[in-house]
């Protein structure tokens, strides 16, 4: 399987490796060449109440002021759940640069349209899981319903960047660790556990899809070889800019598994 150019790629001064490779992605990223511009799509997806919006709450408070946008939100009419919320993060470096726009979709089903328009155009996702077993049923039918929306704008969720996010990890009656790795194991996208009420594990996970998206984006499109642009220098930057001290190896190798199995093979598991 071809790996992009950023796969495997040592992180400088932590020794580690910090490259995900993807088999293949339809891209939908971005480009304004006469800008020198390039905008990243990224979306949290799950279940109602599984905690979207508290990650990008999260993120927010943790990005320095001077490189983050107002967080935007827009309440439904019929729910409490917010709507979206939108995070521009800009960096730039002497070739490109790079917006980030985070968004959440709501999870009730009587929302499915917002979720399906939300989804396009995604360059990469993040699926926030409720850790807790009686959301099990409610984590598959998000993720199924995910999978049917990508289909919907011509994408393959086996295809894309996504990563798994077990929140909630405080709560009682919620899958153990070792339960987790084991699902971890079983399904291609990396898992990472989180509290997002408290930002533990919001950072690593960012910086997981992050990670997978720009090698996905770097392969296809080659910025490095147009333009000089160095994606790790990027995310090294990223990750400084949301009051990381570590490097990006040491945020995503929190993560656990990450195989080459169907997407979501994990999820439903009862």
């Amino acid at each position: 399987m071809p790996t992009s150019g950023l796969a495997g790629r040592a992180c400088r001064g932590c020794g580690g490796q910090w490259g995900v490779a993807l088999s293949r992605k339809v891209s939908a990223v971005q480009i304004d060449f006469s800008i020198r511009e390039i905008t990243i799509k990224l979306v949290f997806y799950g279940p109602a109440l599984s905690g979207k919006t508290t990650n990008l709450q999260a993120l927010h408070r943790a990005a320095d002021p001077t490189a983050r946008g107002r967080l935007m939100t827009l309440e439904t009419r019929d729910d409490r759940t917010l709507f979206f919320d939108l995070l521009p993060f800009t960096f730039r470096d002497q070739s490109l640069a790079v917006r980030l726009k985070v968004f959440t979709v709501p999870g009730q089903v009587i929302h499915a349209s917002t979720r399906r328009l939300v989804v396009q155009g995604a360059d990469g996702i993040v699926f926030v899981a409720d850790s807790r077993v009686s959301e099990t049923y409610a984590n598959a039918e998000s993720f199924l319903d995910l999978k049917n929306n990508l289909k919907v704008h011509g994408l393959d969720v086996n295809h894309m960047p996504v990563v798994i996010q077990f929140n909630k990890r405080d709560l009682p009656d919620v899958r153990s660790d070792a339960e987790l790795a084991e699902l971890a194991a079983q399904g291609r996208e990396p898992v990472y556990t989180s509290v997002a009420t408290t930002g533990q594990g919001v950072v690593e996970t960012f910086l997981g899809v992050l990670q997978m998206t720009s090698a996905s984006i770097e392969r296809e499109h080659g910025l490095r070889a147009k333009f000089g642009f160095d994606f790790f220098v990027f995310l090294a930057e990223v990750a400084r800019r949301l009051g990381e001290t570590r490097c990006v190896a040491e945020l995503v190798g929190t993560r656990l598994g990450g195989g080459e199995e169907p997407s979501g093979k994990g999820i439903g598991r009862q």
